[in-house]
């Protein structure tokens, strides 16, 4: 009797893990298709609000070369930005009732070319309203034209009828998505050999992948799932259990309202079944040892656990009282010591985040200090530096009067700390006001070398993130000073890769001998506070009070997390570089000389 009890209970279980797994894989997969949707109604509107969009597929007349070179480079720009911006997109078309509208392929045809089409009679039919359609293949609506075949392709159509003023009829907008994108899981090449997910449409049919299917040992299953499906929809009302040819099977289904379809995944009970079968052999053979066995078991595990339990209690209510957490360890496993090992690693992580808040409200009233500190009779030294700017312009002094120009710069630079963010085109600015400064100073003067897209101007980055490593590199890169004549290049690079940006910084100075190198790297990762100072890059920013490469280091770990950093890279006697990883994060709005943009 227990084992048969056992066995119906262990039955019941493998088949309700079935369908939760299984109904969990088919929400998710249902996310997905909702998302997809979503997009393609997005690039349909957007299209289908275009007033230009219109008015040129409502056009009774042959356009002028002029209308079609503003169309081109304005609305139908826009349409191709629409898909650009959506790539799972396969198809964006519209389609005119006017025979003399232009033609602009890939994207815009007369509606002669396809009247005839199924698909497109049933977007008629919608009168201005949202309609789906699944179509078996991908064709193109000069296939017949120019002698193409249609790809074996399935894929899903969003149609709407377009009209000016309503109810005149002037178009049709279609957005195309092959099923393979929009329901991956359906089409996926490493699907689980136990289960098939089918996309059924209102028509009730099946669209899956034929080279991995049920369909072929089940004949009947299709007309099974086509009538579970329209009986679901008549009476809400679906039979997840079905048997063919002596095989049991699993028929889970959510509807898709949205393009009047349902998704089905069909689940393999024989694997299952297998396993059923020899736990069921398992269970009578060790029942016999297990009823001598269990009270004894019973009660050591009992004691064990309440044990275990008891102690897990105390942490937890020493932690209530405010006392310092110093751990917990317990032996074993189960639910108490698995609980057990979460609490530690969540005092662990609210111990990490209180520091690093304390750490982050010490790095900002810090800031907030210098900058109130910097900030005392600023404007005192901006008008004095603009009076002496005015005698040095009326002298014919342009050398001075760009240094001091310059100098202006940097010290509204440093002086507006609004945030701990700016943008990269700021920071740029910055260190090209402190080149201009210090080549005052030269007889061979530096030359600043750029290589950033104009888009990456608009990075994130932390202020005063790069000005110190530039000014390493020219306090420690030519030693000799004015002796060396030869050219002296400070060369920044932005490059991006695999979602993040990594900026260079490289000198052509004298570089660093392999043992330095290696020591101020270590210096700089290190997390203890190092007891000798830098020396090399970063040693002459530290003793100007300012923020050396560990500092730079420790607040790109701390801003953005410890995937990202700083690299030293040198080659003695040619260069040496410095290479900062940080995510991509682009900042908007207007660029403000005045004030640095951040996001706080």
């Amino acid at each position: 009797m227990v084992s048969y009890y056992s066995y119906r209970a262990i039955n019941n279980t493998y088949v309700r893990d079935a369908v939760e797994k299984n109904s969990y894989l088919l929400e998710m997969e249902k996310l997905h298709i909702l998302n997809q949707i979503e997009a393609m109604e997005r690039a349909a509107q957007m299209a289908f609000e275009d007033k230009d969009v219109k008015s040129y597929l409502a056009n009774e007349r042959e356009p002028d070369v002029g209308e079609l070179v503003d169309f081109n480079t304005n609305a139908y720009i826009n349409l191709m930005r629409i898909q650009f911006n959506n790539p799972n997109i396969e198809h964006l078309r519209l389609y005119s009732q006017s025979p003399s509208v232009h033609e602009i392929w890939p994207m815009i045809y007369r509606e002669e070319r396809v009247i005839s089409e199924p698909w497109f009679q049933k977007g008629m039919r919608g009168k201005g309203q949202e309609v789906w359609a699944f179509q078996n293949t991908d064709s193109e609506p000069m296939q017949s034209y120019i002698g193409l075949t249609p790809k074996n392709t399935p894929k899903i159509s969003l149609l709407r009828e377009m009209s000016i003023p309503a109810g005149h009829h002037i178009g049709m907008v279609q957005v195309d998505m092959l099923l393979e994108r929009f329901t991956p899981k359906t089409y996926t090449k490493v699907q689980d050999s136990q289960s098939q997910m089918f996309l059924v449409d209102d028509e009730m049919q099946l669209f899956t992948r034929t080279d991995h299917s049920f369909l072929p040992g089940n004949p009947n299953m299709t007309k099974a799932i086509a009538d579970r499906t329209r009986k679901y929809q008549e009476t809400g009302e679906w039979d997840i259990h079905y048997e063919e040819n002596g095989k049991n099977y699993l028929l889970i289904n959510t509807p898709l309202d949205l393009i009047h379809a349902s998704l089905v995944n069909v689940v393999s009970m024989e694997g299952v079944m297998s396993d059923i079968s020899h736990t069921r052999n398992l269970i009578i053979g060790a029942n016999i040892g297990f009823i001598v066995l269990v009270t004894v078991i019973a009660n050591v595990l009992n004691a064990f656990i309440l044990k275990n339990l008891r102690r897990l209690t105390e942490a937890m209510k020493k932690v209530r009282r405010g006392e310092a957490y110093s751990g917990i360890t317990i032996r074993g496993g189960g639910e108490v010591g698995e609980l057990a090992h979460h609490f530690s690693k969540l005092m662990n992580t609210i111990n990490t985040l209180v520091a690093q808040a304390v750490q982050k409200q010490a790095l900002s009233k810090e800031a907030e200090l210098r900058t109130l500190h910097n900030q005392i009779d600023a404007h005192f030294l901006y008008n004095t530096l603009e009076n002496i700017k005015m005698l040095a312009e009326i002298e014919n002094q342009r050398t001075i009067s760009d240094a001091l120009t310059s100098l202006g710069g940097m010290m509204r630079y440093n002086f507006k700390w609004c945030g701990e963010y700016v943008k990269l085109r700021d920071e740029i600015r910055h260190i090209e006001n402190y080149i201009d400064v210090m080549n005052i100073r030269f007889e061979h003067p530096i030359e600043l070398v750029l290589n950033i897209a104009p888009a990456y101007l608009e990075l994130e980055v932390l202020k005063m993130s790069l000005q110190p490593i530039v000014e390493n590199s020219v306090k420690h890169a030519w030693p000799g000073g004015d002796t060396e004549t030869a050219s002296r290049k400070i060369h920044i690079e932005v490059e991006e890769a695999a979602s993040d940006i990594f900026i260079s910084i490289r000198d052509n100075g004298i570089g660093l001998t392999p043992e330095r190198l290696a020591s101020l790297n270590n210096a700089i990762f290190n997390t203890k506070e190092p007891d000798i100072e830098l020396a090399g890059p970063g040693k002459g920013s530290r003793q100007a009070g300012g923020i050396g490469l560990r500092n730079v280091y420790q607040r790109l770990q701390l801003f953005y997390g410890e995937s990202y950093g700083l690299e030293v890279q040198s080659k003695t006697g040619e260069w040496t570089m410095v290479s900062m990883c940080l995510p991509k994060v682009l900042l908007t709005g207007e660029n403000n000389d005045d004030e640095a943009s951040n996001r706080g």
